[in-house]
């Protein structure tokens, strides 16, 4: 059964706005939680742009699902994570000119560094994840370095279906599916994230094996015009009508 982890990044972007204390993102999960989240996503990002280090903790504590903590693969992020003890850690490439994740972390580049982020992690019973692009290469290298799960990034499948590229968007669906199949082959958990919403995520919810959807902004953009509830209550249903 696929499930659904929900990024509340924007509830603390719009927070850190006005840097006050409302909307709390803690209360968006607990709301999140009780309309049918399977899962709670934070991304700790080195310059604090949106969620903090005291929003991690208190959802530590306050979750009852289980909470990903999307993170660089830095000593800084580790320590803190190690800290926490999250149920999931998803290393992601980072940087601070970016508006959002990009694309997917170059593990095949990073192979030394990144190894030594997951020993560090799983010594301490963390499942990891790690966000890449549907590369043969990078999947085969995230189970080299001892990865539980990769996180495919959907970024461009996404742009394509928005563009109404049909034979752009058909073959990042290809390469997307032959992803999970490799990864699958190789014993990692497949999940998958990033640009998806509403129109677009029943093609990445069907793929088989699929895990998890990670979905953020287009689910808190509903929420501002319906709710929270609503908004992850109708997400739900198209993936378990996919």
């Amino acid at each position: 059964m696929r499930t659904l982890g929900v990024n509340i990044d924007h509830i603390a972007t719009v927070r850190e706005a006005r840097k006050i204390r409302e909307p709390d993102p803690v209360a968006g999960a607990v709301l999140a939680e009780l309309a049918g989240a399977d899962g709670i996503t934070v991304h700790l990002r080195e310059d604090r742009r949106h969620i903090q280090e005291r929003d991690v903790r208190l959802l530590r504590q306050t979750v009852t699902t289980h909470l990903n903590l999307e993170m660089a693969p830095t000593e800084e992020m580790t320590q803190f994570a190690i800290s926490v003890l999250p149920d999931m850690v998803t290393l992601v490439p980072e940087s601070r000119q970016e508006l959002t994740t990009e694309g997917g972390l170059n593990v095949s580049g990073q192979f030394d560094n990144i190894s030594k982020v997951v020993t560090a992690l799983k010594n301490h019973d963390i499942t990891v994840s790690i966000f890449i692009e549907a590369d043969q290469r990078q999947i085969k290298d995230s189970k080299k370095i001892g990865a539980d799960f990769v996180e495919l990034h959907t970024g461009k499948y996404a742009n394509a279906f928005e563009m109404a590229e049909q034979g752009e968007y058909e073959g990042e669906l290809r390469l997307l599916k032959d992803a999970a199949q490799i990864a699958h082959k190789l014993g990692l958990g497949v999940n998958a994230g990033h640009g998806l919403n509403y129109q677009n995520v029943q093609e990445i919810a069907k793929i088989p094996g699929m895990r998890e959807l990670n979905i953020g902004h287009s689910i808190i953009g509903r929420s501002v015009l319906v709710g929270i509830e609503r908004a992850v209550r109708e997400m739900k249903q198209l993936i378990k009508e996919a």
